[in-house]
C-alpha cells in the first residue's frame, strides 16, 4: 500500500511509519516541524527512519527488521495549509491515510486556543477533503481519551456519552469524530477514530510525564505531581498502540446494519464510521507510576504535590473490548517493562545531560 502518515516526525507517527515500512508499505510522511517542543527531537525521529531503511539503525534498541522494506518520502508541510494539502493528495495516489498530526497538550490548549482550531479543526478538514477527492480507502485518525471529559463511569466505554469535554483540546478531538462521521455519511469514506489513552515509551514527547519525571529525578529537581498523585491513568506502551493502529488500518470501517436512530450506538453508524478506545485497560495511580520510574533509574524523586490542574480529567480507564473483538487488539506490555524500555532510551538519547 501507499500510506500517508501525518505527523510523521511525531512520537506516535514516527513509530507507525517504521512499522509500515517494515512490512513493505510505501509511506509518505508529512510534518510541519513546529517548535511546540524540541525540533531536534523531531528531526532525530526522521533520521531514525532513514537509518532503519539504510540498515544503520542501532540494533541494541530492538527496532523492527524486515527482508523487504517500503520506501519513505518526507514533506515538510502544515496540514492547515489548504493549498499544500490539496497538492499533496493530487500528487500521490494514497490507498490509506493515518492522521496523527495535531496540536497536542491539554494544558497548552488553555494558554493558546487558536493553535488548536488551526491544526486540529482546519487541518483535519483538509485531510478529510483530500480523502474525499482522491477516494482514499480508509482514514484512521487520532482521537483522545480526553473526550470523556466529565464522565465518571469507569471504565470509559465507547458507548458512553462524550458531550462534556473539559478542555479545548478534548473539544477539538470530539469535533474530529463528528466531522469524520459527516464525511463518512455524505461521501461513503471509511473512517475510524482511535481514542488514545496516555501513550508512553521511547522517543516520547518532552512535555509528557515520563520525560518530565525522569528528567527531574536525574537532575535532582522537584517534580510537580498534580492532584497529589492520586489520579489514575491508563498508561499504554507505544508498541501496543502502533500494533493496534495498524490492525485498525487493515480493518476498513463498515456501516453497522443494526444501527438505529431511535437508540443510536455512539461508536458506530449506518455510515462506514467507527470509534474505538485504544489503551492498556490497566489504570495505574500516578504515585505508583513515579515509583516505577524511580526503580528504573535507581534514584528517588523529590515530589512537589499540587492540586488537580484545570482541564485535566481525574482518572482514565479504557474499555477496549470492541477493538479486541473487531481487530484482535491485545495490549501486552506491563508498566514495569514499558518504563524500563523508556528509561533505557532516555539515558541513551539524552546522555544524562540537560537537553530539553
Amino acid at each position: 500500500m501507499k500510506v500517508l502518515v501525518t505527523g510523521a516526525a511525531g512520537f506516535i507517527g514516527s513509530h507507525i511509519s517504521l512499522q509500515l515500512l517494515a512490512r513493505g508499505d510505501d509511506v509518505v510522511g508529512i510534518d510541519n516541524l513546529n517548535d511546540y517542543y524540541s525540533v531536534q527531537l523531531k528531526q532525530d525521529r526522521l533520521t531514525r527512519i532513514t537509518q532503519y531503511l539504510d540498515n544503520t539503525l542501532d540494533e541494541t534498541l530492538n527496532y523492527p527488521q524486515a527482508e523487504h522494506k517500503g520506501t519513505f518520502t518526507f514533506c515538510k508541510l502544515d496540514i492547515a495549509d489548504q493549498t499544500a494539502m490539496e497538492q499533496l493528495f493530487k500528487s500521490h495516489a494514497f490507498d490509506k491515510v493515518v492522521h496523527m498530526a495535531a496540536q497536542a497538550g491539554v494544558r497548552y490548549s488553555i494558554e493558546n486556543p487558536h493553535v488548536y482550531v488551526n491544526s486540529n479543526i482546519v487541518g483535519f478538514l483538509n485531510v478529510l477533503e483530500g480523502c474525499r477527492h482522491q477516494q482514499v480507502k480508509h482514514l484512521v485518525y487520532a482521537s483522545s481519551s480526553s473526550v470523556y471529559g466529565a464522565n465518571e463511569t469507569m471504565p470509559f466505554s465507547v458507548a458512553n456519552n462524550v458531550d462534556h469535554p473539559v478542555s479545548l483540546y478534548a473539544a477539538s478531538k470530539k469535533a474530529n469524530e463528528a466531522m469524520a462521521h459527516t464525511y463518512s455519511h455524505l461521501y461513503n469514506i471509511p473512517t475510524t477514530g482511535l481514542r488514545f489513552f496516555t501513550v508512553y515509551g521511547p522517543w516520547g514527547r518532552p512535555d509528557m510525564s515520563p520525560f518530565l519525571f525522569a528528567n527531574a529525578i536525574m537532575h535532582d529537581k522537584p517534580l510537580n505531581v498534580f492532584n497529589y498523585g492520586k489520579h489514575q491513568r491508563d498508561f499504554t506502551y507505544i508498541d501496543d498502540i502502533v500494533n493496534g493502529v495498524i490492525k485498525t488500518l487493515d480493518h476498513v470501517a463498515t456501516g453497522n446494519p443494526q444501527w438505529t436512530g431511535i437508540t443510536p450506538d455512539p461508536s458506530t453508524s449506518k455510515a462506514p464510521w467507527r470509534i474505538y478506545n485504544i489503551g492498556n485497560q490497566t489504570p495505574v495511580e500516578l504515585l505508583d507510576y513515579i515509583e516505577t520510574i524511580e526503580q528504573a533509574i535507581g534514584k528517588k524523586a523529590q515530589k512537589n504535590l499540587l492540586p488537580l490542574q484545570p482541564g485535566d480529567v481525574l482518572n482514565t480507564y479504557a474499555d477496549v473490548q470492541q477493538l479486541v473483538a473487531d481487530v484482535g487488539y491485545r495490549p501486552k506490555t506491563p508498566i514495569k517493562q514499558g518504563i524500563e524500555q523508556f528509561i533505557r532510551w532516555y539515558l541513551h538519547y539524552y546522555h544524562n545531560d540537560t537537553q530539553q
